[in-house]
């Protein structure tokens, strides 16, 4: 966009399709905004400095996240992978992990806990971050093996496998309040890393895209149970169906489908029922 010069001889509908969106003016723009007779143009230079405000703060934001992964790109550690995993909680479906490799001075904007996102914002942050990303890996553990093995040692497989996924050789793993067994790689383990550090934070997003995607082909195969709707989670409408239907190949036996809480308990589900 070139640099605007001067607002007298553009209309109001003009200059608010320029500045549509997301753009910002530039300083000088925004003076020439504030300064011209119209009282239409000033609320739009009122807009567009609350919109300037708030990119500022995202940046700022940004930066924060991103605090940890530059103090050691400064120590000359250049391939740091941050790891998180989704699907603890849900009675059916797998436990996904991500992991995401970035490049030294990454800086995109939108990147938070996925928790804190819509379906649509993540769908678009998940394309972004892979475009940007050197590497990005998945692990999962089924539903089958976290009833052998139990959910916090699938959690910590899932993401073991995550790393093993990369294209690259890595430096440095961040994970989200664990230590990953097995994979010989230095690493800290960040109580609340997906909120306060970038490439985890990513990594979130990315997994939980990925597990979403799976639990909606699960949908198509099971249709009784509105794996599109709930992903798994232990909702009104999926223990509704549980109890009419009983649990299908994709459903947690080790977890109990009675509790609103979803808790571990050494009450399994009943028999298999794997017909859609």
């Amino acid at each position: 966009m070139s640099t605007m010069r001067d607002t007298s001889n553009m209309t109001v509908r003009k200059l608010r399709e320029r500045f549509s969106g997301d753009d910002v003016p530039s300083p000088a723009e925004r003076a020439l905004l504030e300064a011209d007779p119209r009282a239409g143009v000033r609320r739009i230079a009122s807009v567009l400095k609350k919109r300037t405000a708030r990119r500022e703060c995202e940046r700022s934001r940004i930066a924060a996240l991103l605090a940890h992964e530059k103090s050691l790109w400064e120590r000359g550690v250049s391939y740091i992978a941050g790891v998180d995993e989704v699907g603890v909680g849900p009675f059916a479906g797998p436990v996904v992990a991500a992991a995401v490799v970035f490049p030294r001075g990454v800086f995109l904007e939108g990147i938070r806990d996925s928790k804190e996102l819509s379906h649509e914002r993540r769908v678009h942050l998940d394309g972004a971050i892979r475009r940007e990303a050197l590497s990005v890996g998945i692990g999962l553990v089924d539903a089958g093996e976290i009833d052998r093995i139990n959910i916090y040692r699938a959690t910590l497989e899932a993401m073991r496998l995550a790393i093993l996924d990369l294209k690259m050789k890595i430096q440095h793993v961040l994970v989200d309040a664990r230590t990953i067994p097995g994979i010989g790689i230095p690493q800290e383990a960040i109580a609340g890393g997906d909120g306060r550090i970038f490439s985890i934070a990513a990594a979130s997003i990315v997994a939980k895209v990925y597990r979403d995607n799976l639990m909606l082909l699960y949908d198509t195969q099971y249709p009784r149970y509105g794996f599109a709707r709930h992903k798994g989670y232990g909702t009104a409408e999926h223990i509704h169906a549980l109890r009419a239907h009983g649990p299908c190949d994709i459903h947690r036996r080790s977890f109990d489908w009675r509790s609103s809480t979803g808790a571990r308990t050494d009450v399994k589900l009943e028999t298999p029922n794997s017909k859609p």
